[in-house]
């Protein structure tokens, strides 16, 4: 089992940064590959960023690409997902999983944090 526990998140006007945390615990080991999704009111929950357990492979959605960059810190077993250049439709629920690859599919991911509520004002 892995438990993910995401902070961070928050109210910041348009053109804002946010950095997102996600602490893992339990058998991480089972789980190497880390994502963000998200997931907004009326939309499908869509893939935002991957990373592999080295950091060489890293995955973005277009529509974050060049503004989100995602790392990790595997001494403390957290992934962070740094967010600048805010826009409002980047407002969503975000969420942090685990898997064995960096995949784009949410189901490639077996375990889930809680969330953390991301609003960006206009």
């Amino acid at each position: 089992q892995v438990q993910l526990a995401e902070s961070g998140g928050g109210l910041v006007q348009a053109g804002g940064s946010l950095r997102l945390s996600c602490a893992a615990s339990g058998r991480t080991y089972m789980s190497p590959g880390m994502g963000w999704f998200r997931l907004a009111p009326g939309k499908e929950r869509e893939f935002v960023a991957s990373i592999s357990y080295s950091g060489s492979t890293t995955l973005y959605a277009d529509s974050v690409k060049g503004r989100f960059t995602i790392s990790r810190d595997n001494a403390k077993n957290t992934v962070y997902l740094q967010m600048n250049s805010l826009k409002p439709e980047d407002t969503a629920l975000y969420y942090c999983a685990a898997g064995l690859g960096t995949a784009r599919a949410y189901d490639s991911y077996n375990y889930w944090g809680q969330g953390t509520q991301v609003t960006v004002s206009s």
